[in-house]
């Protein structure tokens, strides 16, 4: 039997880390040709995640242009000649970047069916998150297998329309790949971390200016009203994230400002952590797995499930807000308990075996049947 080609698109960090599990869950079928095409997206930075997941592309696209803009013109261009050269029987994306939009979008003109990894997330607010509320709502319009990680996302797909035979309910990859890292790289809690740190994060777009300052400031305020607890703060490079963070929280004696870690660095961070401060919608979803309570500084968020589960509370960028519920949360460990033991809401570590079975039996494929069924 000719083996059916199975083409996953992919360009920033995040995607990396949920389309990972996939790719090795796709991989480990003779019957599927399974290529990697990177984007270039991120650049540099999505190197180091690919070897953390020991991914290798099977295709390099050329990274044109410094601005979104550009970028897309290219890379529009270079999987459409590269889709053109070649059949494809299924392209996979995942979430909501542009290079998720460009893939998607190339299959789509090439009549390329489209599988989305993570569909259905959703705000509804076309400008929070800006762009990728846009994105993720007009890759639904050309997807056919949508893999929705919560009951939430697939309610939505079905309220715009999307035929129920299309969507699946799988969980969430993350929790795959949190757990694949965890095993193959023996990342635990440290021993003698009982009080644990601070760990902060913040680079929403739609955040930059006065809102993110008054998010570092409500920072500066907890580390000096808790001067016995290390907040560590990976700094994210962009200038305008750079430039708050070091002006309003240099100088604090328990504010440690590291560079970007890496996936191995963050959830090894993220499992010591007491606490967690973030815009950050992937760790939204990571930090259910290791139980830390989490403060999302955000006025929307498309991952409701863990605030409605508990493990987590919308605050907002607001200093006040920040404040008052970290200090609540650093002081009565009975409400930080209650918080840690929710189950996660996210899945349960099976996501990518789902969505290899559902591959398989679009496919027509030979272990279908038996794979859909666990």
């Amino acid at each position: 039997m000719d083996k059916r080609t199975v083409g996953i698109v992919c360009g920033t960090r995040p995607e990396i880390i949920k389309l990972a599990p996939v790719y090795h869950a796709l991989r480990g079928h003779e019957s599927l040709r399974v290529l990697w095409v990177h984007t270039g997206q991120h650049g540099d930075m999505a190197a180091d995640m690919l070897r953390c997941f020991g991914i290798e592309p099977d295709v390099q696209l050329a990274r044109t242009g410094a601005s979104l803009e550009e970028f897309s013109i290219g890379c529009r261009a270079q999987l459409d000649a590269l889709m053109a050269g070649q059949r494809w029987d299924l392209c996979i994306v995942q979430g909501d970047t542009e290079s998720a939009f460009l893939g998607a979008l190339s299959a789509f003109y090439r009549r390329v069916p489209v599988g989305h990894v993570e569909a259905g997330l959703r705000t509804y607010n076309i400008e929070r998150p800006f762009p990728e509320e846009g994105l993720r709502q007009m890759i639904s319009r050309i997807t056919n297998m949508h893999w929705a990680p919560t009951e939430r996302a697939r309610a939505a797909l079905l309220r715009e329309g999307i035929e129920p035979e299309k969507i699946q309910l799988t969980g969430n990859t993350v929790v795959d790949a949190q757990q694949w890292i965890c095993d193959r790289h023996g990342i635990r809690r440290e021993s003698g971390a009982d009080q644990g740190h601070i760990l902060v994060t913040a680079h929403r777009r739609e955040n930059w200016g006065e809102e993110m300052e008054q998010t570092f400031h409500a920072v500066a305020d907890i580390a000096r009203a808790h001067p016995s607890r290390r907040v560590l703060f990976p700094v994210h490079l962009n200038p305008v994230v750079q430039r708050p963070a070091h002006a309003i929280l240099q100088g604090l004696a328990n504010v440690s400002l590291v560079a970007p870690l890496d996936y191995l660095g963050m959830q090894q961070a993220l499992v010591n952590a007491c606490l967690l401060l973030t815009d950050s919608g992937g760790l939204q979803e990571e930090a259910p797995t290791f139980g830390v309570p989490t403060l999302v500084l955000r006025h929307e968020t498309e991952r409701p499930e863990a605030v409605e589960a508990g493990c987590a509370r919308l605050v907002g960028p607001r200093r006040d807000t920040i404040v008052r519920e970290a200090g609540r949360l650093l002081a009565d460990d009975q409400a930080a308990e209650a918080m840690r033991k929710v189950a996660n809401p996210f899945g349960d570590g099976q996501a990518s075996a789902r969505i290899a079975a559902a591959v398989l039996a679009r496919l027509a494929l030979p272990a279908a049947a038996e794979e859909v069924a666990a």
